[in-house]
């Protein structure tokens, strides 16, 4: 691959571009700093009351996007990953706005859930800690949610996305730049409120060390520690304090805080009282700040990809055994559905890369819905991999799954809300058809199958007298060939 990949955040208060260079020493790789922007876009504050982003934000998130996607001409789609988080989570006219999104950067953009979010921040933080066996707890206060991590090594033990961060919480209870003693008060019990929900299992499992990262936290470090409040950590007795003299004075103003950058001032309240509560609900003594962050993590995530250490591998076998699905039967079927995909020669672009993987995944999984019912046992199997969490997938990616498990079985109609393409419906013929010859339930043994495709016409060959010999299959052939008329393609069965 290229030896650059580029990270895009698009977070609730802050776009950030990172580009990182790899180098490869031996059988290992490092992620070198190349270049990063940053555009301050606020995308929380243009939520109105319908939580709609109004038209002025969106046009400054675009132009930000322009600018980003001019410094990533170039790069291959394999080598970018951008990620949205919380107010396109939230948003209703996120589905609107994303084409358009799109466009402008010129590359995909994910919106992540709040747990994946979790698990890349994670991943960031840990690259620029010592080794170490403690479990660490991570805090990352975004612009419209909070995460809450603990980890051991480079394995998250607790994941959670709070909606509860520094731009929104700052426009709740402290309109116009506003502070008293009582808005800070209640700004905190609410924040408190929130984190109750994960306190208790938080404080079960424990950690020895506890970082925050983000603006957030390297901000109030800075401000706690050059203006005398803290030593050298973030400390609840130090916050106390700094909210004491905001209140005080009323308002946030630049020129009394030393460490103080001019774009946390608008939203310094709402992240202190986040902070505040967090110390207070769980119990934290104090907190260093972590360096690394989610586009820090992303970078990660796309070199383990590369490097054939892919999460979303770990992923499905977490998952397999989970449910205890039956792997024989999901390898056999695997295994003809991505030989019968390699004879089609789609290609070897990235889209086409992706696509087999998921195929295989799927092909892995797509029993796993007879842990509900043997009843439409396909129905169920998509609804969990379209909205289980699964880290490492993208919700695209998880669509991608629900769709191949959904119309692995019965009519085809049921799928076209997906809006899938060629590739895709062909995908699917691979996996339907795989299925099908493995009903039995065993290994088919050598087989000279041949799937070709052109256009809209699909050509399974297979060996004379196969048929014959199988009534069964032969029966179900049949009946496959009428449901893609249906669909619009034509699925000849050739014996030769």
């Amino acid at each position: 691959m290229d030896n650059r990949l580029a990270s895009i955040d698009l977070g609730s208060n802050t776009f950030r571009l990172s580009i990182g260079r790899v180098v490869r020493h031996g059988g290992g790789a490092q992620i070198y700093a190349e270049d990063k922007l940053r555009e301050l876009v606020a995308l929380a504050n243009g939520l109105d009351e319908h939580k709609r982003i109004d038209a002025a934000t969106v046009e400054q998130a675009l132009a930000a996007l322009r600018r980003f996607g001019e410094r990533l001409r170039g790069f291959s789609p394999a080598n970018v990953r951008a990620v949205a988080t919380n107010t396109f989570r939230v948003a209703r006219n996120a589905a609107e706005i994303l084409p358009a999104a799109e466009r402008a950067l010129g590359f995909p953009i994910e919106i992540i859930s709040g747990q994946e979010e979790a698990r890349l921040i994670y991943l960031g933080v840990i690259q620029d800690l010592p080794p170490s066996d403690h479990r660490r707890l991570v805090i990352d206060i975004g612009g419209g949610s909070t995460e809450f991590i603990i980890g051991r090594r480079d394995q998250p033990l607790e994941l959670a996305s709070l909606e509860l961060g520094c731009t929104t919480w700052t426009r709740q209870f402290f309109p116009q730049g506003r502070v008293t003693e009582a808005r800070m008060s209640q700004a905190v019990l609410a924040a408190r409120g929130a984190i109750e929900t994960i306190a208790s299992r938080y404080r079960g499992t424990g950690w020895q060390e506890a970082y925050g990262s983000s603006g957030t936290a390297k901000g109030l470090l800075a401000v706690l520690v050059e203006n005398g409040l803290s030593p050298r950590d973030i400390t609840l007795d130090g916050m106390e304090r700094l909210s004491a003299a905001l209140a005080r004075a009323g308002e946030v103003r630049l020129q009394d805080w030393a460490g103080l950058k001019p774009e946390r001032v608008p939203v310094l309240p709402g992240g202190l009282a986040i902070m505040i509560a967090a110390f207070r609900e769980l119990g934290i003594e104090r907190m260093r700040a972590g360096d690394g962050a989610l586009r820090i993590g992303v970078l990660h995530d796309l070199l383990g990809r590369d490097s054939h250490q892919d999460r979303r591998d770990e992923t499905v076998r977490q998952m397999r055994g989970r449910y205890q699905l039956d792997t024989a039967q999901a390898g056999f079927v695997r295994s003809l559905a991505l030989q019968l995909f390699d004879q089609l020669g789609l290609g070897d672009e990235p889209d086409t890369a992706e696509l087999r993987r998921a195929l295989g995944w799927t092909a892995e999984l797509h029993e796993i819905g007879l842990a509900i019912a043997r009843n439409d046992y396909h129905k169920h199997s998509a609804y969990i991999l379209e909205h289980a969490d699964m880290p490492g997938f993208s919700h695209d990616d998880q669509r991608l799954l629900a769709f191949l498990a959904l119309g692995h079985q019965g009519r085809l109609a049921k799928v076209r809300r997906y809006a899938p393409d060629r590739a895709r419906w062909l995908a699917l013929c691979c996996l339907r058809l795989a299925v099908l010859l493995l009903r039995r339930r065993e290994a088919l043994g050598p087989l000279a199958l041949r799937l070709q495709a052109q256009d809209l016409r699909i050509a399974l060959r297979i060996p004379a007298g196969w048929l014959a010999a199988r009534p069964l299959s032969g029966f179900q052939l049949k009946k496959e060939a009428a449901i893609w008329r249906k669909a619009g393609f034509a699925l000849d069965i050739i014996e030769s």
